[in-house]
């Protein structure tokens, strides 16, 4: 599989949430997110700087922003951070009121990708920054590993010209693409 047909780590939650949505990401990629983004993605982008500038921390035992890929799913993407010694791979969040199968899909993604790279990944963690709460999650069983297959089968299935998907009234209500998409309720 070659990297350009690769599912993207991030997007893992937003097809959850909609599938229509990583068409309209993809089509705004390019642009200037100030002109479609919302206070939640800006607030996002800005809590995640530290990571993504490589500053969270200077300590070598800390994978932090790091490129990550499993060949064996197709999936391409970045950590937040993987404490090495610790065998501890954390995904941090603006917030985190429940968590959401799709964040809990991102961090068995990285740990695929981080286990096929030879890494030993024994915690996944979500870390909420506004309230400073951690999430543990379980490593996967097989029954949740083979649901997580199925979950990147029917991604990589997925056709917007002949999909049986039903919008949901809540989530377009939240979403910063619903002016433009011709399946929103909103």
């Amino acid at each position: 599989m070659c990297i350009r047909d690769s599912i993207r780590i991030s997007s893992l939650n937003d097809f959850i949430f909609c599938p229509y949505s990583i068409y309209f990401y993809n089509l705004y990629e390019n642009y200037e997110k100030q002109l479609y983004q919302d206070t939640p993605q800006i607030n996002g982008t800005l809590n995640h700087s530290l990571i993504d500038s490589g500053n969270y921390s200077t300590s070598k035992d800390i994978l932090q922003w790091t490129a990550v890929f499993s060949e064996k799913y197709g999936l391409i993407g970045k950590i937040d951070c993987f404490h090495i010694a610790k065998k501890s791979l954390i995904e941090r969040k603006s917030h985190i009121s429940e968590v959401y199968l799709g964040m809990k899909y991102q961090l068995y993604a990285q740990y695929s990708c981080l286990t096929e790279m030879g890494y030993e990944v024994e915690k996944l963690k979500l870390y909420s920054l506004d309230d400073n709460k951690v999430y543990e999650i379980p490593l996967s069983k097989e029954e949740e590993i083979q649901t997580f297959e199925a979950f990147l089968e029917e991604y990589k299935r997925f056709d917007p010209r002949n999909s049986d998907f039903k919008p949901q009234l809540d989530k377009c209500q939240n979403c910063i693409y619903a002016e433009l998409c011709d399946h929103s309720l909103a």
